[in-house]
């Protein structure tokens, strides 16, 4: 969609999302129009409207575009926040700054120190690899839309979807992106909406497609729904 003409967004009454897309422009989210998004999917939703009058806005999580906070969001898959925290202050601590020429130095014994399972060293060596040998630049991924960043990052070794999607929200801010593999998310959704556990994934995405272009903004609602009352209930 890229290559069109700016001209056929000119006149025709659509919105301004379409007209960046049209235009080139990568839509993203900023301190500038953040709780302006929230407002607006408030404004649509009610139930994200009582997220905002009960806990307020949520933080606007972002990272820097870094090997570092690559690895920590690889440290994240599938355990605890806190459990990734701590691995990679580890790594941090012997390291002082975490590159990936510096990360190719550890022995796998050094890591298993710094809490980094087999599987995690591989993923995290691969990453480092293909960063020091130019296959992958973290740069370059900034100015790529959305499908081109998931097309590259998916060919690294534990590099999933989710993953990619923790990558673009937080990472390159990208403003429409539902991470369906995010547990919490989930969770948040089925509570908020009143859904029993059993929901079919097809249903939820049915629910979050009415969030569009804005649905990373809307899953920071839900985590911030997530944080700030703990789900007591099943879910």
């Amino acid at each position: 969609m890229y290559f069109l003409h700016i001209y056929f967004g000119a006149n025709i009454g659509i919105s301004s999302e379409s007209k960046n897309y049209l235009q080139g422009v990568i839509p993203s989210f900023t301190k500038h129009n953040f709780k302006k998004i929230c407002d607006q999917l408030a404004l649509a939703d009610k139930d994200l409207d009582m997220i905002i009058r009960t806990h307020d806005y949520p933080p606007m999580w972002t990272r820097p575009n870094t090997f570092e906070t690559l690895v920590h969001i690889i440290l994240e898959q599938q355990v605890s926040l806190a459990s990734a925290l701590a691995a990679l202050n580890k790594l941090r601590a012997r390291l002082q700054e975490v590159t990936p020429q510096r990360f190719l130095e550890l022995t796998d014994e050094e890591l298993k120190a710094c809490y980094f399972s087999r599987q995690k060293t591989v993923y995290s060596r691969g990453l480092a690899t293909a960063l020091v040998e130019g296959d992958l630049s973290l740069h370059a991924l900034a100015s790529l839309p959305d499908d081109e960043v998931r097309a590259k990052l998916i060919t690294l070794k534990g590099v999933g979807n989710w993953t990619i999607d923790v990558y673009l929200m937080f990472v390159l801010q990208r403003t429409d992106i539902f991470p369906m593999g995010d547990l919490a998310a989930l969770n948040a959704l089925r509570r908020v909406k009143k859904l029993s556990r059993d929901t079919s994934k097809e249903k939820l995405s049915a629910i979050v497609a009415k969030w569009q272009p804005h649905r990373t903004v809307a899953t920071m609602l839900l985590w911030h729904l997530y944080l700030s009352a703990p789900m007591r209930e099943k879910v």
